[in-house]
């Protein structure tokens, strides 16, 4: 059976403040998934016009529809934005995802990764992650694993590997599409 479980997703900030909610999200089943997600036990979750609600409260709404990535033990999670000109990639150097009870919870470490549509790639939020750093005094065991997980996704771009195909993005966002879960409850 197909069913789209809904989950929330919530990232915070290092110093345990919210930084950001996700609130309607649907998890891909595992046995949909394909088998090299299957055996990195990937969390795969989709979204199309999703309420985002930020730290401040304030409210909007996603724009495009959204097939995200989360893989356990990874200090990263990618975003594939199914655009009209193509797939681009946000990627979030962040702790690695804790599931529970339809939650999706990380740590949001500022760095971030864009990859576009048409293959090229950017670091971006360097200095938001400087400031951060200072801020909430990153440890040097956290600052590791931020680089080990830059590195890891720098490698997994550059190498075009999971979860990087654009095609499999497409089709968990159609499958989901044809299970008619993108209709408000």
């Amino acid at each position: 059976m197909d069913t789209f479980e809904p989950c929330i997703i919530k990232s915070f900030k290092h110093d345990g403040h919210m930084h950001r909610l996700w609130l309607r999200n649907w998890m891909v089943p595992s046995h949909l998934l394909n088998k090299e997600h299957q055996e990195e036990s990937v969390i795969v979750l989709i979204n199309r016009q999703t309420p985002i609600q930020e730290s401040d409260g304030k409210q909007w709404v996603s724009r495009v529809p959204a097939v995200s990535f989360f893989i356990p033990g990874q200090w990263f999670n990618v975003v594939a934005l199914l655009e009209a000109g193509g797939v681009r990639y946000y990627c979030n150097i962040a702790s690695p995802p804790y599931l529970q009870g339809g939650i999706l919870t990380y740590i949001d470490y500022d760095l971030d990764v864009i990859r576009t549509a048409d293959g090229n790639r950017y670091i971006v939020d360097q200095d938001e992650f400087e400031q951060h750093r200072q801020q909430y005094h990153y440890p040097q065991s956290v600052l590791a694993k931020v680089r080990e997980g830059l590195n890891e996704l720098l490698e997994r771009v550059e190498r075009g590997a999971s979860p990087f195909s654009d095609k499999t993005a497409l089709a968990y966002y159609e499958h989901w599409l044809a299970s008619g879960m993108e209709v408000d409850e």
